[in-house]
């Protein structure tokens, strides 16, 4: 549902700042004895790269920071996350955003951008400042690689174990098979629905049911879904401009119906709703996310979607000071989504631990794909990667990092991504495909009509 939207701050104003003319001035909080610096390049394309730096501070504590560099062969700064990033002609200035701008005395700060060059010459800086102090304590500039490398190391082994007898691929998998699992309606007769409002009546009912929605249905607003209740979309069925809101309710299914047009959320999960399974949809074209998990929820897969022309995706944990009743819960299966061009939130996820981000499709992404901020523990494993210029990132906007794993991911003129921490152990088994065969297992399987139900 709406939440109060945040200016980024991952570069200046919002845009990307690339200055012609001016000085741009250092914070007044000074290095008094140096620093170090690593630069290193995590990935590397035809006209971009992923630039990651990590500064330690040899000298007083920090309240503020700037660090500041400049460029030999023409690159240039396209965007960033964990700073403020600007650049006036070769020279580019990197300053703290709210979060991480107090450093100790040998504490150090990282944060992390894509930038493009000239297919040519990818050269490191060789100097650096911050706070107008020279860096001469272990400056450390890598060159580029010449293909993106995985930051984590796949393990010898795959840690997916094969799932339960009787249970496909396409089956319930991941968290909603936890706490009891998840049935829906279960045996309840069906019900079929072709009006806005009989679909508000049955959803709203108390007790099991089997809801079939046929055609499209004109609607506005958020519909309240009950306790156990499977939804169910017959051939062609969709939802037009109005979604779905599981608020404190428990044990809920939503397959293979289409949402366009919605006016707030397409499928809203708050107030500690648990046990929710929504599979085989698409998504278009709507005003907030397609599906936003937040305020305590938990046990819930997102499972075989397909996003399209939309902006802002799937959000986990709304609110950075949400924290009191989110940690501990929010843990989310995003498996075999197709994020096709969906620009962003795919997912960002807060607090939550370990969210699972597998053998989905990711496709033109201009934003980025994931997010891990405010100490949210995500997994993403075996995913596949086409022109994304930025795979996935520690914070966002003004949230603090979480951690994050990356492994057996595949990647097509895109970068890896930025990692670090550590995530919690996976317990539920699952398959996971090869992430190579990701890309055509989505595009034939994800979304509506892909299932008869």
């Amino acid at each position: 549902m709406r939440t109060p939207r945040r200016r980024t701050t991952l570069i200046a104003a919002t845009t990307v700042a690339l200055l012609a003319t001016g000085t741009l001035t250092a914070v007044a909080a000074h290095a008094a004895t140096g620093c170090a610096v690593s630069y290193t390049v995590g990935g590397q394309w035809q006209g971009g790269f992923t630039g990651n730096v990590t500064v330690t501070n040899l000298g007083d504590p920090l309240s503020s920071w700037s660090l500041r560099w400049s460029y030999s062969a023409g690159q240039t700064v396209s965007d960033a996350w964990n700073a403020t990033v600007t650049q006036s002609g070769s020279t580019v200035t990197a300053t703290n955003v709210g979060y991480n701008g107090s450093v100790p005395t040998s504490g150090n700060v990282s944060f992390g951008f894509n930038g493009t060059w000239n297919n040519s010459s990818n050269p490191a800086p060789t100097s650096f400042t911050l706070n107008g102090v020279t860096c001469t304590g272990s400056t450390a500039p890598t060159g580029a690689p010449t293909t993106p490398p995985s930051t984590t190391p796949p393990p010898t082994t795959p840690p997916p174990t094969t799932p339960p007898p009787g249970v496909p691929q396409t089956g319930l998998v991941g968290w909603a098979t936890q706490n009891g699992g998840t049935t829906g309606g279960g045996n309840a007769g069906a019900t079929t629905v072709s009006t806005a409002s009989a679909l508000t009546s049955a959803l709203n009912a108390t007790g099991a049911a089997v809801i079939r929605v046929s055609g499209t249905i004109n609607c506005s607003g958020m519909l309240r879904v009950r306790s156990n209740k499977t939804i169910l979309g017959n051939a062609g069925a969709t939802i037009v401009g109005c979604g779905f809101n599981i608020s404190g309710d428990r044990n809920v299914i939503i397959r293979n119906l289409t949402f366009r047009d919605w006016n707030d959320d397409a499928v809203n999960v708050q107030e500690s709703a648990t046990n929710i399974w929504i599979d085989h949809n698409t998504f278009s074209n709507g005003y907030d996310g397609t599906v936003d998990i937040k305020r305590g929820s938990d046990f819930v897969t997102v499972s075989w979607n397909r996003v399209y022309n939309h902006d802002k995706t799937m959000l986990l944990g709304h609110s950075d000071d949400n924290g009191s009743q989110d940690i501990g819960h929010l843990r989310v299966t995003y498996h075999h989504n197709w994020y096709d061009g969906s620009r962003q939130r795919n997912p960002r996820v807060r607090f939550g631990n370990p969210v699972h981000v597998y053998n989905n499709y990711y496709y033109n992404n201009a934003g980025y794909g994931v997010a891990s901020t405010m100490s949210a523990g995500v997994l993403v494993e075996g995913n596949y990667f086409e022109n994304v210029k930025d795979t996935y990132h520690l914070g966002e906007a003004d949230s603090g990092p979480g951690s994050l794993v990356a492994r057996n991911n595949h990647f097509v003129n895109s970068p890896a991504g930025q990692t670090g921490g550590g995530v919690a152990g996976i317990p539920y088994p699952y398959t996971l495909d090869s992430a190579s065969s990701v890309k055509s297992v989505v595009t034939a399987g994800a979304g509506a009509g892909r299932i008869s139900v």
